[in-house]
């Protein structure tokens, strides 16, 4: 089995999308202290259950991202993009309704548009 990469354009934003978002979720998985730090989320207690579920979170992005990149099909790019605008959706959310106005969240809200824009521009068409 070789490498794919796709030669289309829209298609390589598509899969750039879901390569950063698997790097993203390699950085959780396998450093979830400094990750939860950069989010302002290091616990008072060290808590082996805190790790857990950043580990987690990030083996879940890690494994959908590589499943987008490593089959690339439209419809996987579809369910990647949905995904992120769903998670984007939730950063929203926080913004509005948990006094969130800060301006990392602002900056995390704009990774999370693009890396939902990118697959669904191309599975629409629009790129």
């Amino acid at each position: 089995m070789e490498f794919y990469f796709p030669t289309e354009f829209g298609e390589q934003l598509a899969f750039g999308a879901a390569a950063v978002a698997a790097l993203i979720g390699a950085l959780v998985m396998f450093a979830p202290g400094l990750t939860l730090k950069f989010f302002a989320l290091q616990p008072r207690e060290l808590r082996p259950e805190g790790y857990g579920a950043a580990r987690s979170a990030g083996g879940l992005i890690v494994g959908f991202s590589a499943t987008a990149l490593m089959l690339a099909q439209p419809t996987l790019y579809l369910a990647f993009g949905a995904a992120m605008a769903l998670a984007a959706f939730g950063r929203i959310l926080s913004i509005m309704s948990d006094r969130g106005n800060t301006l990392r969240n602002f900056l995390l809200l704009v990774v999370e548009i693009l890396l939902a824009a990118l697959p669904l521009f191309y599975v629409f068409g629009l790129v």
